[in-house]
């Protein structure tokens, strides 16, 4: 994915799950830009009508040949998305 992708992540207030998700993401050192799905109208329009998401957390990761949606909080879908395995022909290191 890269060592830094963009990373969007649609919120609101008093989402257990949002909460957890903040934590993940700075306990891997990421940056993200918050949007506020309850102040930002467009930001829930977004989230609900392009991503077809119904539920916060909805992280969309950008970086990549296309942008990957995870809604809800699904570490390992993020582990699986920010590290991804090297290729079969990577050469290990010695």
């Amino acid at each position: 994915m890269g060592t830094n992708p963009h990373i969007l992540l649609y919120t609101q207030p008093g989402c257990i799950s949002c909460d957890l998700m903040r934590i993940y993401l700075e306990a891997r050192e990421l940056t993200w830009e918050e949007r506020d799905i309850t102040t930002n109208a467009e930001a829930r329009r977004i989230m609900t009508e392009d991503l077809d998401s119904d539920q916060t957390p909805t992280v969309v990761i950008l970086g990549g040949e296309s942008p990957e949606v995870v809604v809800g909080f699904d570490p390992a879908r993020l582990d699986q998305l920010l590290d991804p395995a090297p290729s079969s022909d990577a050469v290990p290191e010695s």
